[in-house]
């Protein structure tokens, strides 16, 4: 069954952090990345652009309204994800728990419900 973990944090942190923080949170990621690949469950992998770069569109007043930046304002972010195939979801929580955003931010993961 294939799993979306969904990556959410605090974008400000990365600003905030050192160099040195920077490299070694880039490394954590690369490297979980590596596991994910080498243990062949990898399906796909991407970071977002930060989230006042977003644009919602919803329906407002029976119109469809767009809006600049995302639609729910957080603490938050979601700012990337991983879709996994993992053969239950205890699978996909493991994953998850190794995830580096596991340590400073959350993990969301959910099945993918397939529509074809």
């Amino acid at each position: 069954m294939q799993y979306l973990l969904m990556i959410y944090g605090d974008e400000s942190m990365w600003e905030k952090m050192t160099p040195e923080q920077q490299q070694q949170g880039g490394a954590a990621y690369f490297a979980y990345t590596e596991a994910l690949k080498n243990a062949g469950v990898l399906l796909g992998s991407n970071r977002l652009r930060p989230s006042p770069t977003a644009t919602t569109v919803k329906p407002v007043n029976g119109k469809t309204q767009v809006l600049d930046g995302p639609f729910a304002d957080s603490k938050e972010q979601l700012g990337g994800y991983y879709l996994i195939e993992a053969v239950d979801l205890d699978a996909a929580l493991g994953w998850a728990a190794k995830c580096p955003a596991a340590s400073h931010g959350a993990v969301e993961v959910r099945a993918i419900w397939p529509m074809m």
